[in-house]
């Protein structure tokens, strides 16, 4: 077997979660993470399939160094060494759930039951770090009665946006509170949408719910806030139904502003080691928008995240066009690094893209430069996706530039450091 080492960085053993040295290995059939602990063996995960070049994706990123010092994740926070800024904060305020899914990355208890007040505190700590875009996730958020007022509380405490994490079952069931979370000054829903037929629900979910997640639709449409679906990729369930998934969302745009992808990471409820076949790459997965949507998206209008590390994921920028079409504006230059953005600016387009203007903001303008200006705030439509690392593909690398933090008992964490769980030898 041809393997050439591309890059040496530091991962964790997924037994232990000790930090080790790590490599990036290119063999014949795609570009694995390798490690070896000195108590529990050698280990090795596919990140990358080969579909498209590697160090033209990632570009001018710089490695990490052989001798380099390196703390992470051991005791992990926004410290000194973290290479980005706070984009997106997820907080938790609820360990309760109406789902019980089995690839639940947080695997809520229903333990975790915040009082008002604390949550008024810790929003309060949240907001005088940078305005950030605030995710309220759980459990299920709209479990708590209260969630509008936590809504209201957090926009008063200058949350540049607030984001609701939900399954969307609450949101098709009870209209009057979806109003009320729009009244409170909720910017936008990030729905859980895994398909786009119900065989693939009850695989990942237990239940049939595509009635229900586009009901939810509706009403969050009704109510003039802006839905982004999100759909968990697990390989053999979901991966060949992602053109039909972009369809229905174009098909419910101006209320669903985007689809954000993300391929499935074994950690929290996930019970056993994955092999090398339950891994769904990041150059898999914008290859198969492009042929799953018949060129409708184009390779060259999805471009590597610029905010958190180009192997995190990706973004394209479109117009819903009235006859259905998508009218792309991002256009891959391959400069990634050289046009790395900050977590501010990065939240300032996230939020400008996923929130549905107000019916006055948008004007109607019947030709001319104009008329695009307006449809293309009106109808503005985003492609992104994120790839979640876990205790076989974790690379330290990435998770240094992270934006997207998680806050917990005080303090700021990235997001696949939060969530890092091992695995039980015996499941290996």
């Amino acid at each position: 077997m041809n393997e050439t080492i591309i890059r040496h960085t530091y991962s964790v053993c997924p037994i232990c979660l000790k930090r080790l040295p790590a490599l990036l290995e290119n063999r014949n059939d795609g570009i694995y993470l390798t490690k070896e602990c000195p108590e529990h063996g050698n280990f090795s995960a596919v990140v990358w399939r080969n579909r498209l070049d590697f160090r033209e994706w990632i570009g001018c990123v710089e490695p990490i160094g052989k001798r380099e010092e390196i703390h992470c994740p051991d005791d992990c926070g926004i410290c000194a060494n973290h290479q980005q800024g706070t984009c997106c904060v997820l907080y938790e305020i609820t360990g309760q759930c109406n789902l019980h899914c089995p690839i639940c990355f947080a695997d809520p208890d229903g333990s975790q039951t915040l009082s008002l007040q604390q949550i008024y505190r810790d929003i309060d700590a949240i907001a005088a770090n940078g305005r950030p875009l605030l995710q309220l996730s759980g459990g299920e958020p709209t479990c708590r009665d209260d969630l509008p007022q936590i809504v209201r509380y957090a926009k008063d405490a200058g949350c540049a946006y607030v984001q609701l994490n939900s399954n969307g079952l609450r949101l098709a069931d009870d209209q009057a509170f979806v109003a009320d979370l729009a009244e409170a000054g909720l910017d936008f829903v990030f729905m859980q949408f895994d398909g786009t037929n119900d065989d693939i629900n009850i695989q990942l979910r237990g239940e049939s719910l595509l009635s229900k997640k586009l009901k939810a639709i509706a009403n969050c449409g009704a109510n003039n806030i802006g839905v982004t679906l999100v759909p968990t990729l697990v390989p053999g369930v979901n991966t060949d139904n992602i053109g039909d998934i972009i369809r229905l969302a174009i098909a419910n745009s101006p209320t669903v502003r985007g689809v954000h992808f993300q391929p499935v990471s074994y950690f929290g409820r996930y019970p056993s080691a994955p092999m090398d076949e339950d891994r769904y790459t990041l150059d898999q997965l914008v290859t198969d928008i492009q042929g799953q949507t018949n060129e409708l998206v184009s390779l060259k209008n999805l471009s590597p995240s610029h905010c958190d590390h180009p192997l995190c994921g990706f973004h394209g920028s479109f117009i819903v066009l009235p006859y259905g079409g998508l009218e792309p504006l991002t256009y891959r230059d391959n400069q990634c690094c050289c046009s790395k953005t900050t977590a501010e600016k990065n939240r300032q387009y996230v939020g400008s893209h996923w929130q549905k203007p107000k019916p006055e903001q948008t004007p109607a303008v019947q030709d001319g430069f104009d008329a695009f200006l307006s449809r293309a705030r009106s109808h503005a439509f985003t492609l992104s996706g994120m790839v979640f690392q876990d205790c076989y593909n974790l690379n330290i690398e990435r998770l240094r530039q992270c934006s997207l933090h998680v806050y917990q008992d005080g303090r700021f964490m990235p997001f696949c450091a939060r969530y890092l769980t091992g695995v039980k030898k015996e499941n290996i």
